[in-house]
């Protein structure tokens, strides 16, 4: 799990004749809350913040960032020469990624954004706080970076606000959640959200992880990290079953939704036993007037990190002909220990159009960026 690139400047070499790349999972943070957040908080949540801090909606962990070994998940080599944590020095980051490996797009997706906290109005000030340091830090000063819209999720109202506040700013591309929320993402408590991303013309993201006070499994706290890195993939099904079954795309036909950092490769056995049991009982839920699978396939994208990758590669090529190539975007997750390098990303052969698609195009067009 200790993993560095040890193999950094062969990827360099490969990488730089290659095709521009959009990375669809790239994690900023801020070198101190103090000095690049605090400015855009009031007083109130500046003093809330060093007498109280944070509580999350979690039975753990508390203490060291988790992993202690990798904490936030870094990647060792990822650290910025100038000090700081992984993915706070811009600088840094455009040498050792986004330059190497000819990013022309890359979407910032900020973690530990107060979003599962238990103090809603401080969620939706923090929020409010990332959105604008985003722009200041980075999209201001690199014009390959574009934004996530953080939002206070369990509080729909304060989202919609945020929402509407930032509708129509071409710093931001889609807007964010965590996927371990309070309850199932189709419930109606959150579809005022999907109406506001919608009427701003913004996709709707997921990344795994989160905190809405549960397990990640069904049936309490697991032992182990590896269970939480499998658990993530098991959330997102979760999630996506609801939004489909709760009748959230049926109700908002233009809603885009991206799946990130839960991989893709159980996305036809999912539909499948969607689509089986639709068949049977869809008396139940006549608002779904269409198979599950369609609407999959007409509303859902999903990020490729971290890449199922099979020894018998022609298996990958079939799941993902299930899953359609368009629906696919390529991501890092840098700067993460599990960082999936694009000079070793699709090890199969495919054709041009595929490639380009894969790697770039499909997330210019779903982000609007193609024009």
């Amino acid at each position: 799990m200790n993993v560095d690139i040890l193999t950094h400047e062969k990827s360099i070499s490969k990488t730089r004749a290659r095709m521009a790349i959009a990375d669809c999972d790239i994690h900023p943070s801020p070198k101190s809350v103090e000095i690049e957040i605090f400015p855009f908080l009031s007083k109130r949540w500046q003093e809330y913040m060093k007498t109280y801090g944070v509580i999350y909606r979690q039975g753990f962990p508390t203490g060291p960032a988790f992993p202690k070994g990798q904490p936030n998940a870094a990647r060792r080599d990822s650290y910025p020469t100038s000090g700081g944590k992984p993915g706070s020095d811009l600088a840094f980051m455009q040498s050792q990624h986004l330059g190497p490996n000819n990013i022309q797009l890359g979407v910032l997706n900020p973690l530990q954004c107060a979003q599962g906290v238990q103090n809603q109005d401080f969620s939706a000030a923090y929020c409010n706080a990332v959105n604008q340091w985003q722009i200041e830090q980075w999209t201001s000063k690199d014009h390959r970076l574009k934004a996530s819209l953080m939002v206070p999720y369990e509080d729909p109202l304060a989202s919609v606000k945020e929402i509407e506040k930032w509708a129509g700013n071409e710093h931001f591309i889609q807007v964010l959640l965590l996927s371990r929320t309070a309850e199932p993402l189709g419930q109606r408590k959150y579809w005022p959200i999907y109406d506001a991303a919608c009427r701003a013309g913004l996709p709707v993201a997921v990344h795994a992880f989160g905190y809405g006070g549960a397990p990640v499994t069904g049936g309490g706290w697991p032992s182990f990290y590896i269970e939480e890195m499998v658990g993530h993939a098991q959330n997102t099904q979760s999630l996506l079953t609801s939004m489909v079954i709760e009748g959230v795309f049926e109700k908002f036909p233009t809603l885009k939704l991206i799946l990130i950092e839960a991989g893709f490769a159980w996305l036809p056995a999912l539909s499948w036993r969607l689509d089986k049991l639709w068949d049977r009982m869809r008396d139940e839920i006549p608002h779904v007037s269409r198979p599950p699978s369609q609407l999959i396939r007409e509303h859902v994208w999903l990020t490729t990190q971290p890449m199922e990758e099979p020894e018998e590669t022609n298996q990958l090529l079939d799941t993902i002909e299930w899953i359609g190539w368009e629906n696919l975007l390529f991501a890092t997750d840098y700067p993460h220990w599990d960082y999936d390098d694009p000079s070793r990303a699709m090890p199969i052969k495919i054709g041009k159009q595929q490639k380009e698609g894969f790697f770039l195009n499909n997330a210019l067009k779903l982000y609007g960026l193609d024009q």
